[in-house]
């Protein structure tokens, strides 16, 4: 019996998506572009997402289809599933394939009863992980039973291995973004106040950090309404 994956077609398009992943310029953007491809690269595969855990609250991310939201929706309510179960692993459970949603799942047996009224046929998850850290899950639907075979579940396992890095890569990425400009918009209400009240750096950023802390507002906040006011205003 043949591969139902031609290989050497699918590691063309690997490669010509991981060039395409690292080519985005926002975390949102190659999460998206993630989701995107595991539709067009995984046979069989009608929706795909992303689902992060902040302890017990799902947060569904570039969903290709409504189907996915409420699928996570529904994991949250009921407390099990097996996107829920691969997100939250702490290094255990990393693949996931349920070939038939007709058939009992006494592993979840609420999340199995509504999950194949939302029209969940068949489903994967992999557990998005790098050497240093555990990011989600990435989730394939399909509304047919039985649509995913052993060889679309390591192609997932392909893909979902290129997803981390290039989520991780761009996360790291937003993070020190985000500290540049932070630490610019600092320096700039810092000159602000120095010129106005004629004070040394130590000094200006002392009266940043004491009306921070003295208002519980983010250091980086009272430095952008410095800049946007030429000053503090009331919190």
């Amino acid at each position: 019996m043949e591969d139902r994956v031609d290989w050497a077609r699918f590691g063309k398009q690997m490669a010509s998506m991981a060039r395409d992943l690292l080519a985005q310029t926002s975390v949102d953007a190659t999460l998206e572009r993630i989701t995107a491809s595991a539709t067009e690269l995984v046979e069989g595969c009608d929706a795909a997402g992303i689902l992060i855990l902040h302890g017990r609250k799902v947060e569904t991310l570039a969903p290709t289809h409504r189907l996915v939201v409420d699928s996570d929706a529904l994991q949250a309510r009921e407390g099990e599933g097996p996107c829920f179960d691969v997100a939250r692993s702490g290094g255990g459970e990393r693949v996931f394939r349920i070939s038939d949603f007709t058939r009992e799942q006494p592993r979840w047996p609420a999340y199995a009863g509504e999950a194949r009224r939302l029209g969940i046929g068949s489903m994967m998850g992999f557990l998005l992980f790098t050497e240093d850290e555990e990011l989600g899950a990435l989730n394939l639907y399909s509304s047919r039973p039985g649509a995913f075979t052993e060889d679309d579940e390591t192609a997932g396992l392909l893909l979902a291995s290129h997803a981390a890095v290039a989520f991780s890569s761009a996360r790291t990425h937003a993070q020190l973004e985000r500290a540049i400009s932070t630490r610019h918009t600092i320096g700039e209400a810092m000159g602000i106040i120095m010129g106005r009240h004629r004070l040394s750096e130590d000094e200006a950023f002392d009266v940043l950090r004491r009306y921070s802390q003295e208002n519980n507002v983010k250091l980086r906040d009272v430095a952008a309404q410095v800049c946007a006011h030429g000053g503090f205003t009331k919190p």
